[in-house]
């Protein structure tokens, strides 16, 4: 691969004051560095990432990356930074618009998710870095007239060893800018990092206090009018019949239309769009399942537990040591439908005209909303814009796009700028759920109360069919074995398997995916079977894990910091639970207490441990293991969605409470040096946690809970029947 841009083409379309620009495109073959050109400037291929260096001595890092409270705003600038050996004070980021050129390397689309953002962009930030800071010691030292040795580079400042001398890296951007450009720059050794490991402040978190901040839901745009959409109230259902004439006789109604996914109300204000809304009095018929129930979805679940499933792993023979084992334990999981109950409500603001579309949102999946543009509008992609503005919240709920098409239809419709909001009903109704799911799983034992078979069977619906249906091999979900297949545990015969349930109820991308049912079910088993071992639960876990010291450290430490083994409180009990996932270790010991009248659990303290690999900012990984540690305990211990008539009933936060202040634990967060590659630390904070939970619940109330969520009646429920 060459570079084609010419060093005349550079020098005059982006040297004349744009200083030093690099830039990185990463093939099947590896990453190649060139200098990015400016606009009109000819190139063979795009870059994904840069970062430039102005004449002012300012650095500028475009991330492709949606921030959605995770911190990557701040964390990928640091790679950056670091490499470069920049001042980190004089670093800002832009927010990259949609394109060929910002997608991710390794997925090949730009989008943020999969607790991917930092194990994908490490590398290649940091090889276009040290490709700047070479380019930036060469001038100097051609400049001086020493040789590259004599020169260190520290706070966007190259200095001569010799004399003392100093220059910015603005003032040397523009010789540097005329390089040849390293191909294979040197990185530096982990001993030299100063950012890469330390508790850099997050620099979006004062625009967040002070409200500066730009959320979708606070974008204003000239002449815009808010929109709102009557959508069918069960699954499938189409309109009967609606009033147009009554909601246009709404004060500050401009606009009713018919679009692909209801009916579009658009007005001055959310109030007059959403009376207009009420005033259409909509019919609807009654949907593809009218019966359908949150009963009726759980037999479904059930039912296909008595199926044979698609073999999605199959090591030793499960059957067979089943047959032949001293002791057989089975048990049932029935686990709920869940929301993503984001902070901030679906919204997003379309713009569309004659030959240009504009697109403001809060999104996890830019190549998505581009490639809806496109197809809605019919515009080529660079006459669409696509605006990613700060995301209050996403779990990948805003990897989806419904909310998108909705806002591009009603501009189309109504000639002008407008922003649909949604309402927190409209969220629990419309969203794409984490699907509910059925587990049957059996375990055998020998004589001496060594774990012989593991036998792994789930009922669950697809993602992926829906989502990304290449992604689908054999037949077998990818997310329906999350945490299964790449589990550590050394199990001597295993076998999973898998059956797809088809309802109509939409699922879709819920933070940690699968591993967040997987995580409970094979976690909470792991306790029965070291109770029917008669073993510690910790000790049964590490005779599993006696060729992985990662996991063994990380759960060595939960234990530790948590005192397992110590007599607890009184009334309260502990309960451990491991979980691989996004290439990261987490273990966590949760310490309870139950109302054996009330059945109310309440936890009192939460111990975590993890190992991520390498650690860009430790703020960042406690941070999102305490936030992944209050999401899985609201999801097990309240969250459930609820199904009548065809649709869901459980519509706002009286009929689907989550975790508040005044419930969630003391929380402590040990970060445990793993030294191995990279792994994700947006999701694997919620797996471990809700079985940790109900295995510290059988410790202190002898019931095993194997439905969630763990409400006081689940509870009553289990004790009846213990």
């Amino acid at each position: 691969m060459k570079r084609t841009i010419t060093r005349r083409e550079f020098l005059k379309t982006s040297l004349a004051g744009a200083g030093l620009t690099i830039a990185i495109s990463v093939t099947p073959f590896g990453s190649h560095l060139f200098a990015a050109p400016g606009k009109g400037a000819a190139a063979s291929f795009v870059p994904n990432v840069w970062l430039k260096i102005t004449p002012g001595n300012n650095v500028i890092i475009t991330v492709n990356k949606s921030e959605m409270g995770q911190g990557v705003h701040t964390s990928l600038p640091m790679i950056v930074a670091d490499e470069l050996d920049a001042d980190w004070q004089r670093v800002t980021i832009e927010m990259a618009p949609a394109g060929e050129r910002f997608k991710d390397p390794v997925w090949g689309m730009q989008a943020t998710g999969g607790s991917t953002s930092i194990r994908h962009m490490y590398t290649p930030l940091r090889g276009a870095a040290a490709a700047a800071r070479e380019m930036l010691v060469k001038a100097a030292a051609a400049r001086w007239g020493v040789s590259e040795g004599d020169c260190e580079t520290a706070k966007n400042t190259v200095k001569n060893r010799k004399n003392g001398k100093t220059l910015t890296y603005g003032q040397l951007a523009a010789e540097a800018a005329l390089l040849p450009l390293p191909q294979k720059p040197q990185l530096k050794n982990p001993g030299q990092f100063t950012l890469i490991g330390t508790p850099a402040l997050r620099p979006d978190i004062p625009g967040k206090i002070s409200g500066k901040a730009v959320f979708g839901i606070d974008v204003q745009v000239k002449n815009m009018l808010y929109g709102t959409v009557e959508r069918p109230p069960a699954f499938g259902a189409t309109v009967v019949s609606y009033d147009a004439d009554a909601a246009r006789k709404i004060p500050g109604v401009k606009k009713i239309a018919p679009i692909d996914r209801g009916i579009a109300v658009c007005a001055d204000s959310p109030a007059a769009a959403w009376e207009g809304k009420k005033a259409l009095s909509a019919k609807w018929s009654a949907g593809v399942q009218p019966s359908l129930d949150s009963g009726s979805l759980e037999k479904e679940f059930l039912a296909g537990l008595e199926k044979e499933g698609l073999l999605a792993k199959n090591e030793g023979d499960a059957r067979a040591a089943l047959g032949a084992s001293a002791k057989k334990v089975e048990a049932v999981y029935v686990l709920p439908y869940l929301s993503h109950m984001n902070m901030e409500p679906m919204n997003c603001t379309a713009l569309v005209q004659k030959g240009s579309c504009d697109v403001w949102v809060p999104t996890q999946n830019q190549t998505g909303v581009l490639g809806l543009a496109k197809k809605l509008t019919g515009l080529p992609a660079d006459r669409i814009r696509v605006h990613t503005t700060l995301l209050g919240t996403g779990f990948g709920r805003r990897f989806e796009t419904d909310f998108v098409e909705e806002a591009i239809e009603a501009s189309k419709a109504a000639g002008r700028p407008v922003k649909v909001i949604w309402k927190r009903e409209e969220d629990l109704g419309h969203d794409y759920y984490r699907p509910g799911n059925a587990t049957r799983l059996v375990g055998g034992l020998d004589g001496a109360g060594k774990l012989t078979a593991w036998s792994h069977r789930i009922a669950v619906s697809s993602i992926f069919a829906r989502a990304m249906p290449e992604r689908i091999g054999r037949g077998i979900d990818p997310a329906a074995i999350d945490g299964i297949m790449e589990s550590p545990y050394e199990f001597p015969n295993v076998r999973v398997e898998y059956v797809k349930v088809d309802t109509p109820v939409p699922v879709g991308f819920w933070r940690s995916v699968g591993n967040s049912h997987n995580g409970f079910t094979m976690e909470s088993f792991m306790d029965e079977m070291a109770e029917a071992a008669g073993q510690d639960p910790l000790a049964f876990r590490l005779g599993l894990l006696k060729n992985n010291p990662r996991a063994r450290r990380v759960i060595e430490t939960a234990a530790e910091k948590a005192g397992w083994g110590k007599t607890p409180a009184m009334g309260e009990a502990q309960g451990l639970a491991h979980h691989f996932s996004f290439d990261t270790y987490v273990a966590q010991v949760a310490e309870v207490s139950v109302n054996r009248q009330s059945g109310q659990i309440k936890v009192h303290r939460v111990v975590a441990a993890v190992d991520c690999g390498t650690v860009v900012n430790p703020d960042t990984v406690k941070a999102q293991i305490e936030g992944g540690i209050i999401m899985g305990l609201s999801a097990g211990m309240m969250e459930k969605v609820e199904f009548a008539s065809g649709g869901v009933t459980s519509l706002n936060y009286d009929s689907y409470p989550v975790l508040r202040i005044m419930d969630t634990p003391e929380i402590e967060v040990h970060i445990v040096a793993g030294g191995g590659e990279l792994g994700g630390i947006g999701e694997p904070g919620v797996p471990p946690v809700a079985p940790a939970v109900a295995n510290a619940v059988y410790r202190a109330a002898k019931v095993r809970l194997r439905r969630l969520p763990m409400t006081p009646e689940t509870v009553l429920a289990a004790m009846k029947t213990a």
